[in-house]
C-alpha cells in the first residue's frame, strides 16, 4: 500500500522548506522528508554555526588588539571554548527549530524522517512507508570528500560538521585543504589560541581565485602565525602516543608535520548515492551531480533537483535561488532560469572576501582569445577611509568594466566589509546598467563602498 500525495520534497536544505510552503499554499498535498537535521548543512554545520564562531572568533582578535585602540587590557586575554560552542548551539538550534515547526504547522504537508530512497519514478520509501507522487523535487545537500591518504583510517580526524562539536582548544590543527572551509576554521581557531599549520597541494591558497588576492590572503594568515605550506602533498598519516604525525612532500623534498588534530577540508561531494536514483532512471554525471536543466528540471519528467546535489552553485544564496526558479516555472508563469543567475559568493575570512562576475584570470583570457576590450580599477584597502579607521586595512577592491558595452564584468573586494560592499556592484550587473551609474552615484561617508565610485573614475586597460 502507498500513500498518495501531489508533490514529494527529500531535503530540507534552503529550497526544500520554501518550495513546501509555496506548495502547500497553492493547495497542493505535499511530503517533506528529512533523515537527519532540519534545515541542512547551512543551519547546522555551515553558514550558520560557522559565522557565528567566525563571530567569537574577531571579538576575541579585536580584544587582543586592544591597546592599538586605547583601551588596556586589565588580564591576558583567553578564549572558553564551551561558552564558544554553547552561543554556536544556541544560534543553531533557534534556526533548525523554527525550520522544523515551520514545517510540521504548514497545512496540506506532512514530515516524514528517515532516508528516503527511489523505488520507481514516482515512488519513494521512507523505512516501511511508500510514497507517490507526480512530482518529486530533491534537496539532498552534499557531504565532506575523504581523501586517499594512508594511514588516515587509523587515526581520528576532523570534518566540518564534526569540527561543530569541538568544544575545546586543539593544541597544534593540521588542516588539510587550502580553500574556503580550510581556511575558514584555520583563522578562527588561530585566534582562539591554536596552533594551526595549513597543508594546499596546489601552488596558491583558493586557486579559483585570482592569484593576487591568494597572495594576500595567504600574508594576512602569516601575519596572525599560521602556518601555510604550499605546493605540499600529504603522504601519510600515523599516530604516536598523543601526537598525530603527517608525513608530507614539498619540493621533493619529504618532512613531518605533528599536531594534535587533523581537520579534513579537501571538498564536498553530493549526497546522491544511496537515492536510489538508478531506480527512478535519474541521471547523474563523473562526479555524482544531478543534471539538470536551465529550469533545474531532471531527465525524468517531474523530477527536479535543487540546492548542492546539482551541482549548480555550493551556496545558501544559490540553493534559495534554486527554489525560486522553480517556484516561478511552476506557479508564477515566470520563466526563470539558472543561466540568469550571477556568480556571487563570499569567504569569510577576516577581513572577507566579496566576489561577483568574472575574475581578472577569466577576464584576461577573454582579452586574449576574444580581443574583448577590458578596463579595471583597483584600490587598496590602505586608501579606504573607513577601513584606516578600523585599524583593518587589509586587502584591496577591483573592478573589471567591458570598454565597449560601459557593463561591469565582475568584481572582488577583499577587505573589511566586503561581504557587504559586492552587493552595491552586485546589483548594477543585474540590471544591466553601465558603470557610470555607480560612479556618479553619491555614497555615504565613511564607508568602504564610498571608493566604490572612486575607484570607477581609474580605470585603465587591461594589459
Amino acid at each position: 500500500m502507498s500513500i498518495p500525495y501531489e508533490a514529494i520534497i527529500i531535503g530540507t536544505g534552503q529550497a526544500g522548506p520554501p518550495l513546501a510552503r509555496r506548495l502547500a499554499a497553492a493547495g497542493m498535498k505535499i511530503a517533506i522528508i528529512e533523515r537527519a537535521l532540519f534545515g541542512g548543512t547551512c543551519v547546522n554545520t555551515g553558514c550558520i554555526p560557522t559565522k557565528t564562531m567566525v563571530a567569537s572568533a574577531y571579538a576575541a582578535r579585536l580584544a587582543a588588539r586592544g591597546a592599538e585602540f586605547g583601551v588596556q587590557n586589565a588580564t591576558p586575554i583567553s578564549v572558553d571554548m564551551k561558552r564558544v560552542k554553547a552561543r554556536k548551539d544556541a544560534i543553531s538550534s533557534q534556526s533548525n527549530q523554527s525550520v522544523e515547526s515551520g514545517l510540521r504547522s504548514t497545512p496540506n504537508c506532512t514530515v516524514y524522517q528517515g532516508h528516503a530512497r527511489f523505488e520507481s519514478a514516482h515512488e519513494v520509501r521512507v523505512g516501511d512507508i511508500r510514497l507517490t507522487a507526480g512530482k518529486i523535487f530533491l534537496n539532498v545537500g552534499g557531504r565532506a570528500v575523504l581523501p586517499a591518504i594512508p594511514g588516515l583510517d587509523q587515526i581520528p580526524y576532523l570534518n566540518n560538521s564534526s569540527m561543530m562539536r569541538v568544544d575545546f582548544l586543539p593544541r597544534h590543527l593540521i588542516i588539510l585543504g587550502g580553500s574556503y572551509i580550510g581556511l575558514e576554521f584555520g583563522q578562527m581557531f588561530r585566534r582562539f589560541g591554536s596552533e594551526v599549520t595549513i597543508i594546499e597541494t596546489g601552488p596558491r591558497l583558493i586557486p579559483r581565485e585570482d592569484e593576487d588576492v591568494s597572495a594576500a590572503i595567504f600574508d594576512i594568515l602569516e601575519r596572525e602565525g599560521i602556518q601555510v605550506r604550499l605546493g605540499t602533498k600529504c603522504k601519510h598519516f600515523e599516530k604516536q602516543g598523543g601526537e598525530i604525525i603527517a608525513s608530507v612532500e614539498t619540493a621533493g623534498a619529504n618532512s613531518e608535520i605533528r599536531g594534535s588534530h587533523v581537520l579534513i577540508a579537501t571538498g564536498r561531494r553530493p549526497n546522491t548515492d544511496d537515492l536510489g536514483l538508478d531506480k527512478a532512471g535519474v541521471a547523474i554525471d563523473a562526479r555524482g551531480f544531478i543534471q539538470v536543466d536551465d529550469q533545474l528540471r531532471t531527465n525524468v519528467p517531474g523530477i527536479w533537483a535543487m540546492g548542492d546535489c546539482n551541482g549548480k552553485g555550493a551556496f545558501t544564496h544559490t540553493s534559495y535561488n534554486d527554489f525560486e526558479i522553480v517556484a516561478a516555472n511552476l506557479l508564477d508563469n515566470d520563466p526563470r532560469k539558472v543561466s540568469d543567475r550571477i556568480p556571487t559568493y563570499a569567504l569569510y575570512v577576516d577581513p572577507p572576501l566579496g566576489r561577483a562576475g568574472m575574475t581578472e584570470t577569466e577576464a584576461r583570457l577573454a582579452v586574449k582569445t576574444s580581443g574583448r576590450k577590458v578596463l579595471m580599477g583597483k584600490r587598496p584597502m590602505t586608501k579606504v577611509g573607513r577601513a584606516v579607521e578600523k585599524g583593518e586595512t587589509f586587502g584591496f577592491m577591483k573592478v573589471l568594466i567591458d570598454a565597449d558595452t560601459q557593463r561591469i564584468m565582475g568584481a572582488a573586494v577583499l577587505g573589511t566589509g566586503g561581504d557587504e560592499a559586492i552587493h552595491s556592484i552586485l546589483d548594477v550587473m543585474y540590471a544591466d546598467k553601465p558603470y557610470t551609474v555607480i560612479q556618479r552615484a553619491v555614497h555615504i561617508h565613511p564607508t568602504v563602498s564610498e571608493l566604490i565610485p572612486t575607484m570607477l573614475g581609474e580605470l585603465q586597460p587591461l594589459g
